[in-house]
């Protein structure tokens, strides 16, 4: 998991030769510097939200590389809030064959959790002034995530820490499609909180460990 401040790379992101992470181009837009954010990223998903199963969803898109991931330069609110309306009209019009899903990671902006929940109710309203509210929505990941009513070291809030702040944007038709294949998709809050209670703390740090 990260930990101090980043800054942000001198020139503006494009996108990495595929070959470096087995990303196909399209669904690839970083900075060659922020490689590492965007591996981070990767091996949260593949041994944490995959690994645990904290989202059942997750393993198709990743295993058809349906996944954008996009480490934004952002490094205020506002900047942020411009690249996520790029990044929802670009979901909005792809093709779900080729981008299903968008991780928009921030490392340089809103690592502050008070000021990244703050945001969210700011873009909740930019899906609003899109006309995408009921068509996507923006699922929330931070690396000290705390759920209402947890201690800052509980584990249950790990379900939603990831390594850099992130912004997860998800077809709403993708989750009605996923949830008739699984129909305890209403479980899965439970399940997760049961799963990390089970793994504890040193597990979690251990599983983040692994190559």
């Amino acid at each position: 998991m990260h930990n101090g401040r980043m800054s942000a790379p001198d020139t503006l992101p494009h996108t990495l030769p595929d070959d470096r992470l087995g990303i196909p181009p399209h669904n690839l837009q970083a900075h060659p510097d922020e490689l590492p954010v965007v591996q981070a990223t990767r091996h949260w998903l593949e041994k944490a939200v995959i690994g645990l199963n904290l989202c059942p969803f997750a393993k198709a898109v990743h295993v058809k590389q349906q996944v954008r991931y996009v480490v934004s330069p952002a490094t205020s609110a506002k900047s942020l809030a411009r690249e996520l309306v790029r990044e929802l009209e670009l979901l909005a019009s792809a093709d779900p064959a080729r981008t299903d899903t968008t991780l928009l990671v921030h490392p340089y902006v809103l690592e502050d959790f008070l000021d990244y929940n703050d945001f969210l109710e700011e873009a909740d309203e930019v899906l609003v002034d899109m006309g995408l509210d009921g068509e996507i929505q923006i699922a929330s990941f931070h690396p000290a995530y705390q759920f209402e009513g947890t201690e800052v070291d509980d584990i249950t809030n790990f379900t939603n820490r990831s390594p850099y702040p992130t912004l997860h944007l998800i077809r709403e038709s993708s989750i009605e499609q996923a949830t008739q294949a699984f129909p305890d998709a209403a479980d899965i809050y439970d399940t997760n909180m049961a799963t990390l209670r089970r793994l504890g703390l040193e597990g979690w740090r251990r599983l983040m460990l692994e190559a």
